[in-house]
């Protein structure tokens, strides 16, 4: 054909080379803005003027005026392709496509070797949807009259391959074939013919590799005007065939046969070819993040919106990537950056419940309760489906004191986590039953749900009942082998810093001193910090309680390492040089093991703060009652069998006397009545026993102690807390020694205090000082009147004193390491030369070793909470739950504040 060489002979039609566009002399203007008739032109334009007038109307979107051109230029010759051609592309640009098809059929039929005419009626068969018929191609155009149903994508392939064989160099034919080749893969893919699809596909490559990429349509110009073009291309919606290059659906397809390498390089393929192709970059943004490289797929997100920033898809997708990465940073330890990144995701998707989710949960890991409960209330709006963010507003408002909101929240979620936060509720309530019940079925919800069985064995420790307490702490340890807090009896609670931390926090500070909160900070970071800090003697207060940095010291970050007050025993590490304990809690012949070096402070290992809520000390009950009371206030988990026996013989013993005892579970009718069962099987009648439930005023609690004449310590796990609120509220305790630290605190207590002789031996001595005080009513008065102030003037209560000692043992401990003199290296150093010298040891069990190690004792200070879910990764938080030694000021112990559910 020579259609486009008149043409270009002829005048100069604009494109993406040329300037304006230049008419012939004798040509009317087309600026003018006037209509053009058809008259003038029929007088004025005869043969090739005519068509290439008729060629610039079109040029200039005048469809109707040019077409009207071209059906007179027919008139007079009607073998005139070039006129058939106009007149089709103005049919066509009208959305007439079965007369600008037969236009086009038209010019064909007498020139079938016209490769844009070809070209033209392959587009207007895909446009109609016949992708599924089949004909011969040369009686494609009459069967179009006859049946235009049975034309199919084949002919198509045919036509535009005849349609390149006529003009090889016309980019128009190659890329409307590589789009139907395109097609035929993505139907035969759908259809499930994967591999014919990927060859399709493979084909269209070899057509045209540069397929869809929009700068080889200028190209266009050589058989209509670009403006002709951007028409069509709007009109009969080409962008659709842009978006899907073969490379494209090449990665998609390899995207769905999990061959991600592959589907990777066909997307950067099609970005190359097309750099503002917007999916390609989408779909590789997908990939990477679903390989956990979620820089790259932010990247590829950020690539994507930045050539389309609305597209749905990738802010949607950049929003859970940015989302994930703040919890990969914050895990690592910069929560700031986590926060920073959730709310970037909110930037790119404002109602993302995830990222406000997780926003609640690095706001709670930094005690911005307030800031949780904001994002937490907006995760639930947006879905109202996220249990996890009403349960942590539940573990809130919990340890809010808000009980009514936490139960309603955790019903509302309705999920283990929730049911197993509602037991939790239940139990600090003292409501043991309804709180086993709700415990269990979270259980029954999820049975690998490792920190309801420790829940439930906390429960059932706190309840009494220690032989179910250990088969739930085993069963929690068969489901996850590395929880501590079953592996100690214990559970994790959400640290939120009370009033007395608060105002030791700022009497630090005040003073010139430094204070990092390191809660939620992993252990590693925080040896870091410790090393950054440059810290000489590092004392850890915890031991295997709640919230303990064991791993921390594990990193040995600091030269000296001490352990002190937090836990009654070893704490079985090689990297803690010292344990600070004393003469009485831990004898100089004690046969308790411990891998550390023994620190005995000058009097007590402790130093008792008195509360200032206490109240005034009352007199005896029994100069009014006539008959003596004993009691006990510590936790019912220490009230053991053995207790109990010795308990009765002493009531038995004291005509008259009675029994009060005060702890949590006693707001449960059937704990009660289990513990005056007990008590009646040894010969105790329940009408002499008081039971008393959970005080939650300190100085009510303080007060209580009026109730009772004479205190009786528990063993083999003495009490710390209670003992020393009974001697400051003037009530005498009976205590006894025995063979390890947790059974001689109360010893270390009354010798302290100067009370020497009420400390008993052995079981008979206990109950022959209990009676012995019980039978002088009026020196028992007398010492009540005057215990107060005993205590207050013994060192136990002498601050200036205790500390003095204490800075005299860091300093001992300094001095011996600046000489070379540490006992955890030299410990070390000796390991590798016994193991030579006893090489049997390697094959025993642990109960042959050389060193080893008692029972974990329990202590008052210690922490044993129920631990719930929330605030991590996994996302749930922990709830505080009430003291061990309920009500009443701890020992001055600054960091262990000694709490149990």
């Amino acid at each position: 054909m020579e259609l486009t060489k008149k043409d270009a002979d002829t005048e100069k039609v604009r494109d993406s080379q040329d300037g304006p566009v230049f008419i012939n002399e004798g040509q009317p203007s087309l600026g003018s803005g006037e209509p053009l008739g058809i008259t003038p032109a029929k007088k004025s334009f005869e043969g090739k003027d005519a068509l290439s007038y008729a060629n610039i109307l079109r040029s200039r979107n005048k469809f109707v005026d040019a077409f009207s051109v071209y059906e007179t230029i027919l008139e007079k010759d009607t073998e005139n392709v070039e006129a058939f051609i106009g007149k089709g592309f103005c049919l066509q640009m009208q959305n007439l496509g079965r007369p600008a098809y037969e236009s086009f059929a038209e010019a064909v039929r007498l020139d079938p070797q016209n490769a844009c005419a070809l070209t033209h009626c392959g587009i207007l068969y895909k446009d109609e949807g016949r992708l599924v018929e089949a004909a011969e191609l040369g009686f494609c155009f009459l069967l179009f009259e006859i049946a235009p149903s049975i034309f199919s994508v084949f002919n198509l392939v045919q036509m535009y391959q005849k349609a390149l064989k006529a003009d090889p160099a016309y980019k128009l034919a190659a890329e409307c074939l590589a789009i139907v080749l395109t097609d035929l893969g993505t139907s035969l893919k759908l259809a499930g013919n994967t591999q014919e699809g990927i060859q399709k596909y493979y084909e269209a490559i070899k057509i045209d590799p540069h397929y869809a990429v929009i700068q080889h349509f200028p190209d266009f110009h050589n058989y209509f005007s670009l403006l002709d073009f951007l028409f069509w291309y709007l009109r009969f919606d080409v962008s659709v065939h842009c978006l899907q290059p073969a490379y494209y659906n090449l990665g998609v397809v390899y995207s769905e046969m999990m061959q991600y390498d592959t589907a990777l390089n066909c997307y950067e393929k099609a970005a190359i070819e097309r750099p503002m192709y917007a999916e390609a970059y989408c779909n590789m943004g997908v990939i990477y993040k679903n390989r956990g490289d979620l820089e790259s797929a932010i990247a590829c997100y950020e690539r994507c919106l930045t050539v389309s920033p609305n597209f749905e898809i990738a802010k949607n997708n950049m929003a859970i990537a940015l989302t994930d990465l703040g919890t990969k940073v914050k895990l690592e330890g910069d929560i700031n950056q986590g926060i920073a990144y959730y709310k970037k995701a909110l930037y790119y998707n404002w109602h993302y419940a995830d990222a406000m989710y997780n926003l609640g949960v690095a706001y709670g890991e930094m005690l911005k309760f307030d800031m949780a409960i904001v994002f937490y209330e907006l995760a639930f709006h947006f879905n109202p489906h996220c249990a996890e963010a009403c349960n942590n507003l539940g573990v809130i408002y919990k340890d809010r004191d808000n009980l009514d909101k936490a139960l309603a929240l955790s019903i509302k979620a309705n999920f283990s986590q929730s049911l197993n936060n509602l037991g939790v509720v239940y139990t600090v309530q003292g409501k043991m039953d309804a709180a086993a019940s709700m415990i269990e079925k979270a259980i029954v919800a999820n049975p690998t749900y490792a920190e309801a069985y420790n829940n439930l064995g906390v429960l059932y420790r706190d309840a009494g009942n220690i032989s179910l307490a250990v088969e739930a702490y085993e069963q929690c340890l068969k489901i996850d082998p590395d929880s501590r807090n079953a592996g100690q009896g214990l559970g994790q609670a959400l640290y939120e810093a009370d009033a007395k931390t608060n105002r030791f926090r700022d009497r630090v500070l005040k003073n010139g001193g430094e204070w990092r909160d390191i809660y939620g900070i992993d252990e590693k970071k925080v040896a870091s910090m410790v090393r950054e800090d440059k810290i000489d003697i590092l004392v850890e207060l915890t031991g295997h309680t709640a919230n303990n940095k064991l791993g921390m010291m594990a990193c040995r970050p600091a030269p000296v390492q001490v352990t002190w007050i937090g836990y009654p025993n070893t704490a079985g590490l090689p990297t803690i040089d010292y344990r600070i304990t004393d003469a009485l809690a831990d004898p100089s012949d004690t046969k308790q093991k411990h891998v550390e070096e023994l620190v005995r402070l000058p009097d007590s290992f402790l130093c008792y703060t008195p509360s200032p809520e206490a109240g005034p000390v009352c007199p005896t009950p029994a100069l009014s009652n006539g008959f003596v009371t004993f009691g006990s206030f510590n936790n019912l988990a220490k009230i053991t069998p053995k207790v109990l026996q010795v308990w009765a013989r002493i009531l038995c013993a004291v005509p008259n006397s009675r029994l009060i005892v005060k702890c949590k579970p006693f707001c449960c009718e059937s704990v009660r009545q289990q513990f005056l069962s007990a008590l009646e099987k040894l010969g105790l009648e329940s009408l002499r026993v008081d039971l008393l439930p959970l005080i939650l005023l300190n100085h009510d609690h303080m007060q209580s102690y009026s109730l009772m004449d004479i205190s009786l310590d528990t063993f083999p796990y003495a009490g710390t807390t209670t003992t020393c609120e009974s001697l400051y509220m003037g009530v005498p305790c009976v205590a006894m020694r025995g063979l390890v630290h947790a059974h001689n605190v109360g010893v270390s207590l009354l010798q302290t205090v100067g009370l020497k002789n009420l400390v008993a031996e052995n079981e008979d001595e206990y109950v022959e000082r209990a009676v012995q005080l019980a039978s002088d009513i009026t020196a028992l008065s007398n010492l009540r009147m005057r215990l107060r102030d005993l205590m207050v003037k013994s060192p136990l209560c002498h601050g200036s004193k205790f500390t003095r000692g204490l800075e005299s043992a860091y300093r001992n401990m300094w001095h011996r390491y600046c000489k070379g003199d540490v006992p955890s290296l030299r410990r070390m150093e000796l390991q590798p030369q016994q193991q030579q010298e006893q090489p049997h040891l390697q094959q025993v069990g642990p109960e042959e070793l050389a060193i080893k190690f008692s029972e974990p004792a329990k202590s008052d200070a210690l922490q044993a909470t129920v631990k719930v879910n929330g605030f991590t990764a996994g996302q749930c938080s922990s709830i505080n739950s009430s003291r061990v030694e309920e009500n009443g000021s701890l020992p001055n112990q600054n960091c262990s504040s000694g709490k149990l559910s």
